[in-house]
């Protein structure tokens, strides 16, 4: 039987301590997010001044990067220039903004992140170095 490696609390939780820390130096609000490869949520923080409307963003931008095997921003340009709605994938989770990243350790999806309430770049570039941390350690 096929064993799958997917990302643990406590990688989870280092994730979000290190978007936050990023969040905290620069005084930006913003939610975080880390899901299993499956989509489902493993952690979650939401800093101060952050917005409401960035939590659930920022955890269907993990879903949609961990169910998809892809950032959030890229599905969201195949749906603009291939010309399908997201709506397409039957689940109202489906996101097409940047800063959901999944996370690939030995060429194997185990998880996303989501970064939501920052200017879409900087949701990506957290969401980024944070999968990519974890990847290096892996």
């Amino acid at each position: 039987m096929p064993e799958r490696r997917e990302v643990g609390s406590v990688e989870a939780r280092g994730l979000i301590a290190m978007v936050a820390d990023r969040l905290d130096a620069g005084g930006q609000g913003a939610a975080v997010a880390v899901v299993d490869a499956h989509g489902e949520l493993v952690a979650f923080l939401r800093t101060d001044g952050c917005g409401l409307a960035s939590i659930n963003i920022a955890i269907n931008k993990a879903f949609t990067a961990a169910r998809e095997r892809t950032e959030s921003r890229v599905l969201g340009e195949r749906s603009r220039t291939e010309g399908f709605p997201i709506t397409n994938f039957g689940d109202p989770r489906y996101v097409g903004w940047g800063g959901g990243v999944p996370i690939i350790v030995d060429g194997q999806v185990i998880g996303a992140i989501g970064v939501s309430g920052l200017p879409e770049e900087a949701d990506i570039e957290l969401a980024r170095e944070a999968a990519a941390s974890l990847a290096d350690a892996g």
